[in-house]
């Protein structure tokens, strides 16, 4: 395991404890995993707000389209069994298809190239208006029109990995949900991961929940619906830590996986470019992949009513980060990022010296909070409220233990000024000065406002 990691989770885990502060999200489970094994996993929050019952990392949320990855490992466990090639027609293996649509390979179903419907003539199973499509309405929508040629672009289809699942019902002679539990799940050690609701009794959900508007406040969104033929896309049930082990068991150079070391380069190779998408993803086979930081990731998202999750793995160094939330505007996507950040400025400059190693905690002004992360053997300062916290970060040289320098900062900040830190008697840090501007412990800083409030009259010049 890389050294620096350890301190990256633990800054990962109180920069995401002040990101739920904030933002007043109900709950959320980070999870991070190196070579198959689990690193970390924390809850923060409740599980539903209307109970307060609070979250664990066991607590189970639906997962939606990480479904895709999972239907994707099956058909390449079925390539290589050869029951089956990825340049197969789709007809080949399911019958009665409209014949464009019988003529679209499997790889182009899994690439979202196959140029279907997205969900649907009329979608409203994304609104609980209405069922999960089961097959035959899945079959009635599969008889429209391609909207694009196959193989001309990237078009994302919920419809078309139904298909998929249609294919390996029909392949194997199983119902979907008990062949891939069967087949995947339980060979990848996942305990936690079922492919569809109803989950066993006993189990522990967490709730999904609305967003604050239009209503105002949030509401349950519980989220335990079947959704049939569309499981395939959308249904598995999972938490954090299983995502992270089997999204990092895909990575090409996992020891350990149920699929070949040459059926996960296929999977997790940029096949097409996502058309129209500022952060310059692609989608491989049932995969996302990008670059953050000139680190190439690979992983999945997902959203369904109540939950947003998302999982990404760095190959570079071994770890696969996921995030899941139970509320519809949940932040799992720009959180996982952030989480990416954050490992990345740890790995350029190490786990912190012992000179500089207890430079750390949280500092409070009237202007927000400021974190003093240590790493090799300066000290940066950053902002928790953005989701990059190291963004602008100024930098510290530390010339003793309660003296140091602005080492660097940006045109509005302190470059070049003193650090300082006013201790106490049993040598705690009270008191922190960067340049003129003094921050204080977030109680300290609690106790003032509250003065303050109960005498509101302007300070008078010293």
């Amino acid at each position: 395991m890389p050294e620096w990691l350890p301190e990256a989770v633990r800054y990962a885990e109180q920069w995401l404890g002040y990101q739920m502060r904030s933002t007043e999200q109900p709950g959320c489970v980070l999870a991070v995993a190196h070579r198959g094994k689990l690193v970390a996993e924390h809850a923060f929050g409740v599980a539903d707000l209307a109970t307060g019952t609070p979250l664990t990392p066991a607590h189970r949320f639906r997962v939606a389209s990480h479904s895709k990855t999972f239907a994707s490992a099956a058909i390449m466990r079925l390539h290589e069994a050869g029951r089956l090639h990825l340049d197969d027609p789709i007809g080949t293996h399911v019958g009665d298809l409209a014949p464009e649509v019988a003529a679209v390979t499997i790889s182009q179903l899994l690439s979202h190239t196959a140029g279907l419907l997205r969900d649907g003539v009329r979608a409203v199973h994304w609104q609980d208006r209405q069922p999960f499509l089961d097959e035959t309405a899945l079959r009635a929508e599969l008889a429209e029109p391609l909207i694009v040629p196959a193989n001309s672009r990237q078009k994302y289809s919920n419809v078309g990995f139904g298909l998929v699942g249609l294919a390996i019902e029909a392949i194997t002679g199983e119902d979907f949900g008990t062949w891939i539990a069967r087949e995947i799940v339980v060979p990848s050690g996942l305990d936690a991961t079922t492919p569809d609701m109803p989950v066993p009794a006993g189990t522990p959900l967490a709730t999904g929940h609305s967003g604050k508007l239009p209503v105002g406040r949030r509401f349950a969104i519980p989220g335990h619906n079947p959704t049939h033929a569309l499981a395939s896309a959308t249904g598995f049930v999972s938490t954090a830590g299983d995502l992270a082990r089997f999204i990092g068991s895909l990575d090409p150079e996992a020891g350990t996986s149920v699929l070949s070391a040459a059926s996960r380069r296929e999977m997790t190779r940029r096949h097409w470019r996502v058309p129209d998408d500022s952060g310059g993803r692609h989608y491989g086979l049932g995969t996302i992949g990008g670059t953050l930081e000139g680190h190439e990731w690979f992983g999945h998202s997902g959203a369904f009513q109540g939950f947003i999750s998302r999982t990404a793995c760095v190959p570079e160094w071994g770890v696969a980060v996921s995030i899941v939330t139970n509320c519809i505007d949940g932040l799992a996507n720009p959180w996982v990022e952030g989480v990416l950040g954050i490992f990345h400025h740890f790995a350029l400059h190490g786990a912190a010296s012992p000179t500089v190693a207890d430079w750390t905690g949280r500092w409070w002004s009237y202007w927000g909070a400021f974190d003093l992360v240590p790493m090799g053997n300066q000290v940066f300062v950053t902002m928790p409220a953005l989701m990059q916290p190291f963004t602008d970060a100024s930098v510290l040289d530390i010339t003793s233990p309660t003296e140091g320098r602005v080492a660097r900062a940006n045109g509005f900040g302190a470059h070049g000024e003193p650090a300082r830190r006013i201790m106490d008697a049993d040598g705690a840090a009270t008191l922190l000065m960067l340049g003129g501007a003094e921050l204080l412990p977030e109680q300290a800083l609690l106790t003032e406002l509250e003065a303050r409030a109960s005498d509101p009259a302007p300070a008078t010049q010293p």
